[in-house]
């Protein structure tokens, strides 16, 4: 039950409930990615930078579309989750060599998903690099909790402090898995 109604309440009536609690007109935000000020973390010649305008989406596109997790994932859907995401592109110079992104709430929550170094620059230490400079984030301390899904990099995530889920049975989803096939269809 929703207050002792038998649905949640609609966007309208939630944001104005949300605005009268924090005042006349006032409503909570935190800026997006794109209005953050950018990031910019150095390891000799690779640069991790959260500027959106330094990533390449040809590169990032590619490498999603065909690895297992996105497969087929068409270029818009890409486009609009890197621009809802706060961002991390891996560079060797000007060249995108990896990404990773973070949905967060920047006050309770993160997920990491879509992390990736390619493959001529692995073993490299630059997934190690990349973790770094996410987890440092002056946006992303405090958290109380990080989620992540990876199907065959544990032992990174392990060194971050990411552990299988405590209490799973508390955790639910929704999963489309051809959901980017359908939308070719």
């Amino acid at each position: 039950m929703w207050g002792g109604r038998s649905r949640p309440p609609d966007p309208v009536h939630l944001g104005k409930a949300i605005q009268g609690k924090a005042g006349e007109g006032a409503r909570p935000t935190h800026p997006n990615s794109s209005s953050m000020k950018p990031v910019e973390y150095h390891q000799g010649q690779f640069i991790v930078s959260t500027d959106p305008a330094r990533l390449d989406l040809d590169v990032i596109h590619e490498f999603l579309t065909h690895c297992y997790w996105a497969k087929g994932i068409p270029r818009e859907v890409v486009a609009r989750s890197i621009e809802n995401s706060l961002c991390f592109g891996l560079f060797d110079a000007a060249q995108q060599v990896g990404f990773a992104r973070v949905i967060s709430d920047y006050a309770t929550f993160a997920y990491l998903g879509d992390v990736f170094i390619l493959e001529g620059y692995r073993g490299r230490g630059l997934a190690n690099f990349l973790m770094q400079c996410i987890m440092q984030h002056p946006e992303l301390q405090g958290l109380r909790r990080w989620t992540l899904a990876t199907r065959d990099a544990h032992g990174i995530y392990a060194r971050f402090g990411f552990t299988p889920l405590s209490r799973a049975d508390r955790f639910m989803e929704i999963h489309h898995p051809d959901v980017y096939g359908a939308a070719r269809s």
